[in-house]
């Protein structure tokens, strides 16, 4: 008898470094890259203790956006609308938002004012 594999669901799998998953990896680097010029700034003030938080707090920062996704409440608006997205997804949204002028456009079907 031979084996058979089950098809499944495999998204998100590729864990690097047990917790790191790749998009989460280039997140947390990216905004550690950030916060390299705060540790250059507070080394050079003796402060070294100080850069290494500051470029932990953002590598922790870039971690929690590629990370996690937005809760579900139903007490506020916006979670209702974006429950269970990715943060990163939604920042993305928000950037390109703001670089159109604010402008939505909705397209309802069946209402044709011609």
């Amino acid at each position: 008898m031979g084996t058979y594999n089950l098809p499944r669901n495999v998204k998100g799998e590729g864990r690097i470094l047990f917790i790191f998953t790749t998009k989460s990896l280039i997140y947390s680097v990216i905004a550690a890259a950030i916060g390299l010029p705060f540790y250059f700034i507070f080394s050079s003030f003796g402060m070294t203790m100080v850069g290494i938080a500051c470029v932990a707090i953002f590598a922790v920062i870039g971690f929690t956006i590629g990370t996690l996704k937005m809760p579900e409440l139903g007490k506020f608006e916006f979670s209702k609308k974006t429950g269970g997205e990715n943060l990163d997804d939604i920042i993305k949204r928000a950037i390109t938002f703001k670089m159109k002028g604010k402008k939505v456009y909705i397209y309802k079907e069946g209402e044709n004012n011609d």
